[in-house]
Order: structure tokens, then sequence, then C-alpha cells
């Protein structure tokens, strides 16, 4: 189904929109997670990769559910897909208000109002844009893990997470210790925890 793994990259595609790629160091991170999501849709309606790989490797043509295929669904039925979906959801909101709030009062600079965000979202995490791609693909492998997602997954997690450290010492630098102050109450992605 060629046409579903076309439709399934455009839509998670479009969050990529959300990022604004003036430094170079924002592309590898973001092409972990177009390469996370066309892995995932080419895995789920093209041709399973981990099938052929671990065919190779053990011989044997394993069942569905094992290494590829909807691989939880064994263990836990349809609830998984539809955790999935709601992980992927909340993920996709904290991408978009996260999106709304630095652009509104962060990257309108240029018309001299820009400032260091930290209310709403921005009051519990410093970056809710990057937890939100965590959790849509992470909301995606809870139907659907493979091993080359599995792999993704943690390559894209390392990148933003070194993203972030990249940004926030640039934030260091232009608000001083205002941003220090910021990043001594806040968490990085997760409340109370990172």
């Amino acid at each position: 189904m060629w046409w579903a793994v076309a439709v399934w990259i455009g839509i998670y595609a479009v969050f990529l929109l959300f990022i604004p790629f003036y430094k170079k160091s924002q592309w590898k991170p973001a092409g972990t997670f177009a390469a996370f999501v066309v892995a995932f849709a080419v895995e789920m309606f093209g041709v399973p990769f981990s099938m052929y790989a671990v065919g190779a490797v053990f011989g044997a043509q394993l069942p569905e559910g094992i290494l590829w295929g909807h691989t939880l669904q064994q263990y836990i039925g349809d609830a998984g897909t539809w955790i999935g979906v709601v992980v992927s959801l909340v993920g996709a909101a904290l991408v978009i208000v996260g999106w709304k709030a630095i652009h509104e009062n962060y990257w309108s600079k240029e018309e001299g109002r820009g400032r260091l965000v930290t209310e709403g979202i921005y009051a519990y995490i410093r970056h809710p844009q990057y937890t939100g791609f965590f959790l849509i693909t992470f909301g995606m492998m809870l139907e659907w893990a493979t091993i080359p997602l599995i792999g993704l997954y943690i390559l894209l997690v390392v990148l933003y997470a070194r993203l972030a450290k990249r940004e926030e010492a640039d934030m260091v630098k232009e608000f001083g210790q205002e941003y220090e102050a910021y990043r001594k109450r806040t968490k990085m992605f997760i409340p109370g925890l990172v």
C-alpha cells in the first residue's frame, strides 16, 4: 500500500513545519524524525524490513508480531493502538502549543518584542516541542515497535537532547542569569523528572 506510505509520511512531516531551521544543528534531529516516520510508514504499509533482516539472519520466516507488524498486539491487544494514538496526540499538542508560544513571544524578535518564554507549557518544561516529537514517535511504537524504529527512536532522543543542550547554551548567552534561573526551576523534557 505505497499510497498509504506517502500519506503517512505527509501527515507526520507536517510537524517539521513547527521547527525553525535557522541553525545547521537543527537539520540532523529533524532528519532523524523524518527517517523515523519514513521507516514506520514503510514497515507498516510497505515492505517490513525487519522481516527480511531477521529472516536473513536466522534463515526462517518468523510470524508477524515477533519483530515486525503489530508487535505488541499479542501482549496488550488493541489497547496499544489506542494508547499510542492518545500519546501521539498529546505529543502533537505539545509541538503546536510550544511552537505557538515561541512564535508569538521569541521568534518575533526582529520586531523588537522577543523575550524569554517561561509561562504556559514552558513553566513546566523547557523543550515541549522536542518532548512532543518524543511522544509522537513513542506513540507510533506502541503499536508497531520494530528493529529499525527502536534504533531510530534512540537516535532521535539522543540527537534532540544534544540539540536542546546547544540551544540552551545559546539562551544563556542571550538571556544570561534570567535563563539560568529559569533552567534551575524547570526540567528539560518531563516535568519533575528530566
